[in-house]
């Protein structure tokens, strides 16, 4: 093999070979509610990822986006909710002070892995 075959190799060689770390990234992989479910006024929402979080990058927002009755009811953020981490740092669960009430609801969530790489999705569920 040539010089510039072997100079021209390598780096593509140690690109490949170190790719799979390049994209493991924070994903959800469960969520209770799950996604487009319908339930029964949850008291917590537990959220799975397929890899431990830094807990400092982990946030989430919680936003009623709609009420029985009321179709002009304007987004309203939930607030006044705890949130915790597991001890394998791969399942954050948020604690209400009381149940949700009947209505449309969007989780926004943000969280980073090891990679410190921030991800970010969100999910809709309702409240009969």
């Amino acid at each position: 093999m040539s010089k510039f075959r072997l100079l021209f190799a390598a780096p593509v060689l140690a690109a490949l070979a170190f790719s799979g770390a390049a994209f493991a990234h924070a994903k959800l992989v469960k969520s209770t509610p799950a996604a487009n479910a319908v339930v029964a006024k949850p008291t917590k929402i537990v959220l799975t990822f397929n890899e431990k979080l830094i807990a400092k990058f982990a946030t989430t927002t919680l936003t009623m986006t709609g009420m029985p009755g009321m179709k002009d009811h304007a987004p309203m953020k939930i607030s006044g909710f705890t949130s915790a981490m597991s001890k394998d740092g791969k399942t954050m669960t948020l604690m209400m002070k009381r149940a949700l009430v009947a209505g449309t609801y969007e989780l926004k969530w943000a969280a980073a892995g090891p990679d410190a790489h921030r991800m970010e999705g969100s999910f809709n569920f309702t409240v009969k």
